[in-house]
């Protein structure tokens, strides 16, 4: 089991910095996310179509760099949670978790014992297939294996400090777009109420000793919730950023050419 680099650099005093993965579940994304240098890469499952077979090859590719594995998985079910792991998961991630006793069924899932109830099975993926002395692994992986609720509903928030006070949670993670959404204000970030949720979600988590995080799609978006007080940052879906580049890159190709059409229509003249 490798070391969990958004735990390394969090011991560092620095950000991780994050980037989500939706679509391009693809042999050479783990190199081109290490050649940006990112620090911990999610996996989603809850949106997308990959399913455990593909969760397995993206985490094995990403074995060949030094960015955490974490994936978010359809939904916070031992069954998920136990085959993710065992690919070599250092992350969990768990949508939508709106109580206490789900955040501690989480963790259970999550963690070898004393700290939780995850089945053993050793010497397979998540060992890199050598059988290791099972106290000294289950001491590690405990340690080194991250778990992050999402908070998406007003009962989340309703629950805010039941789920932040749990042991084994590392991370509340605030899923912006379904939080706006249940509170009744969907996109509409910039609304007091939904500053006011973020506040307290920021809040809770300085209480407790954990991490309030977040996905912004733009850089005025970073500011603002760095500024509110969120200690991690994941960095877009891998849609968003591929689009927008495109996007903005073709934009400057039309204007390019319309400055060449132009200087040659001048010279023609």
């Amino acid at each position: 089991m490798k070391e969990n680099r958004f735990q390394r650099v969090l011991s560092q005093g620095r950000m991780p910095k994050g980037h989500m993965i939706m679509e391009f579940g693809t042999r050479g994304i783990a190199k081109i996310l290490e050649s940006a240098g990112l620090d911990f890469v999610v996996i989603d499952m809850e949106h997308t179509g990959f399913e455990a077979e593909r969760i397995a090859d993206l985490i094995a590719w990403l074995k060949a760099t030094d960015i955490a594995p974490f994936v978010r998985v359809p939904q916070g079910l031992y069954h998920f949670i136990a085959r993710t792991l065992d690919a070599g998961a250092l992350g969990i991630m768990v949508g939508n978790v709106e109580t206490a006793e789900q955040a501690r069924a989480i963790v259970n899932a999550v963690k070898y014992p004393p700290m939780g109830r995850r089945g053993v099975g050793l010497g397979t993926a998540h060992n890199d297939y050598v059988t290791p002395d099972a106290d000294t692994y289950f001491a590690f992986a405990n340690r080194n294996t991250t778990v992050i609720c999402q908070i998406e509903s007003v009962t989340g928030l309703e629950n805010l400090e039941g789920i932040a006070a749990t042991p084994g949670v590392d991370v509340l993670w605030v899923g912006h777009y379904d939080l706006s959404a249940s509170m009744g204000i969907a996109a509409k970030f910039g609304h007091a109420e939904f500053r006011a949720a973020l506040a307290k979600v920021v809040n809770a988590a300085n209480r407790h000793g954990k991490l309030a995080a977040i996905q912004p799609g733009s850089a005025q978006q970073a500011e603002e919730w760095l500024r509110a007080g969120f200690h991690v940052l994941s960095w877009k879906t891998d849609i968003a950023l591929y689009r927008a580049a495109l996007q903005k890159e073709l934009e400057d190709l039309d204007a390019l050419s319309e400055r060449v059409r132009g200087r040659s229509d001048s010279a023609a003249r």
